[in-house]
């Protein structure tokens, strides 16, 4: 058994160098790509800070409104960031901030969307640019017209901006197909 097992290990091993995982994603015709969705600009307010848990230092920074637009689905998609929302960040031991943000969604048709955020926001290495901030979002959407948000994964980048003069976060949601 050990004789058989040993040349089949090196096999695989060798398999694995020319069948490398690069190499497979640059040829793979079902390899991910992403798809833009759409834009929030998110406005937010003065931050909280209840301080140290054994978790991490904690932050709370409430989201005060906003609008999203962008295509969508194809037939377009567009409303406000609902007033309400939080965004309960929490720094750990690494530098790094873990955010988690709950708000929901109007659509100009009057559709409430829930939209769950999260990722780790972490500052850059030294000698390295500002780096980009990447979160996972999950969508509760009402059956129907925009029932596709439930049915996909998703991507999107977080960029921190003014918004006339306030405080907020450019947020670009991308499907992966």
């Amino acid at each position: 058994m050990k004789r058989v097992f040993r040349p089949l290990l090196a096999g695989l091993a060798l398999a694995g160098a020319v069948w490398s995982a690069p190499a497979l994603a640059q040829t793979d015709p079902l390899s991910p790509r992403l798809e833009f969705a759409f834009e929030e600009v998110v406005l937010l307010g003065a931050g909280e800070n209840p301080g140290k848990t054994p978790m991490g230092e904690r932050y709370i920074i409430p989201i005060t409104g906003g609008t999203f637009d962008g295509p969508g689905d194809g037939g377009g998609f567009k409303g406000i960031v609902r007033a309400g929302g939080w965004d309960w960040q929490l720094k750990r031991a690494d530098g790094c901030v873990w955010a988690t943000a709950d708000y929901m969604l109007q659509t100009d048709d009057g559709a409430v969307i829930n939209v769950r955020n999260q990722g780790p926001m972490c500052p850059p290495k030294e000698g390295q640019e500002g780096g980009q901030i990447f979160l996972t979002p999950v969508f509760e959407a009402p059956l129907g017209r925009y029932e596709w948000l439930n049915q996909a994964a998703f991507v999107a980048r977080l960029e921190i901006v003014t918004h006339e003069g306030k405080p907020a976060v450019r947020i670009r949601f991308y499907r992966v197909r």
